[in-house]
């Protein structure tokens, strides 16, 4: 499940990297300086999202040469990732630290609504998921 979260990580922090910093260009990761500490950090966000990639990769990998993956947990590590970066992000970076926005110039609160609420499905999900996979390993195990 731990190769799935960071997985899970790498592609959301990616994902809100490319289309929000990149092409729509609506904030940087750290907006409270010059634009070009806002674009040194977009450069240090996307070597962290990196990182969680090949980490994540590198442990499925390991996992899949052991024969000892199993694609219910990392299905579901990886919706737990997604989701908790997208509310640490939401809440931490974008309401407590303030660090940036998700956009400047407009009402933030329907932009932070979809946002909360795409990253509690995301955990939600997540979080069926695993369940299932602990109610069938406890199943499996009674036998």
């Amino acid at each position: 499940m731990r190769a799935g979260v960071l997985v899970g990580i790498g592609f959301v922090a990616a994902v809100d990297e490319i289309v929000f910093h990149q092409l729509l260009g609506w904030h940087h990761f750290y907006d409270r300086s010059t634009p070009m500490v806002g674009l040194i950090s977009d450069g240090i966000l996307h070597a962290a999202e990196l990182i969680c990639l090949a980490a994540g990769v590198m442990a499925l990998l390991n996992l899949q040469r052991n024969a000892t993956l199993t694609m219910q947990p990392v299905i579901a590590g990886y919706f737990l990732g997604m989701g908790g970066f997208q509310l640490f992000d939401g809440i931490i970076n974008h309401k407590v630290l303030r660090i940036h926005q998700i956009r400047y110039g407009v009402d933030v609160l329907p932009y932070d609504v979809i946002w909360i609420a795409v990253a509690l499905a995301l955990l939600g999900i997540g979080i069926l998921l695993a369940r299932r996979c602990h109610s069938v390993k406890t199943t499996n195990n009674d036998f």
